[in-house]
């Protein structure tokens, strides 16, 4: 089993009825709103509360930033790749989040936490040079791996080929790229690829986007964080969405 830090976190895998075995609570722990609500779901779900010392739970986490809750899960498991594509409905404009070499787990949790803030379908990943889905990753997406699938592939040229044929358009994030992003149309089934923090997109996976949207720096530094970057993005998806929807629209903005 894996451990799982934070009151937001481990609230959330509960709300979501999803993996976690048993639950550690530090015995300082003073009453708050969202202790009760922890300790209520966990009674509902038959999911074991330990009482321990606050030194148990230092010993046990990753970080001092447990906030004197751990929760046990089973391991992740992954979305697979086939399932995650049969369940999209093409119709509905859905956006996928392609990452291309995302390593830090703390860029990866925020990302995952940006595609649960704007409605994407759901998040693809590589076997390798990827961060995969741990207990960091969890706290840093506050908890929001409960609610987006996740699938790996072997291959990200794959899966965009995959996605092309299902009707998807794909837009790279690159700040080499020569159209601004808030000038290209993303209010059409879409893809978001973002690259590596260090070296951003690889040749081959840039080569496959339709589109590479750059976002304008006017500062002295010349890129943004990668989740950052991803967040830009799916929210302009959604706001383009929005602007389509109302009384009138006649396009995406």
């Amino acid at each position: 089993m894996e451990t799982v830090e934070g009151r937001r976190t481990v609230y959330e895998l509960l709300r979501s009825a999803g993996r976690v075995e048993k639950i550690l609570i530090a015995k300082q722990s003073k009453p708050t709103d969202i202790l009760d609500k922890i300790e209520a779901l966990a009674r509902r779900q038959g999911v074991r509360i330990d009482t321990v010392d606050k030194d148990r739970l230092d010993d046990i986490a990753g970080s001092r930033a447990h906030q004197g809750v751990i929760a046990y899960i089973s391991a992740y498991e992954y979305l697979p790749f086939s399932e995650l594509c049969s369940g999209l409905d093409i119709k509905t404009n859905p956006v996928i989040l392609l990452l291309d070499g995302v390593t830090d787990p703390q860029n990866f949790g925020a990302l995952i936490r940006s595609a649960d803030a704007t409605g994407a379908a759901g998040v693809v990943i590589t076997k390798r040079r990827s961060a995969p889905v741990t207990a960091a990753v969890h706290k840093a997406s506050a908890g929001a791996t409960a609610y987006v699938d996740i699938a790996q592939v072997s291959n990200l040229s794959y899966a965009i080929d995959e996605f092309k044929e299902m009707g998807f358009w794909v837009v790279g994030a690159s700040e080499k790229a020569e159209r601004a992003y808030y000038d290209i149309d993303l209010n059409m089934p879409l893809v978001v690829v973002l690259g590596s923090e260090g070296g951003g997109l690889s040749r081959l996976v840039a080569e496959k986007c339709d589109f590479l949207a750059a976002i304008p720096m006017r500062g002295e530094i010349s890129s943004l964080n990668v989740s950052v970057a991803g967040a830009v993005l799916l929210y302009e998806a959604l706001r383009q969405r929005r602007i389509a929807e109302e009384p009138g629209a006649s396009g995406s903005g």
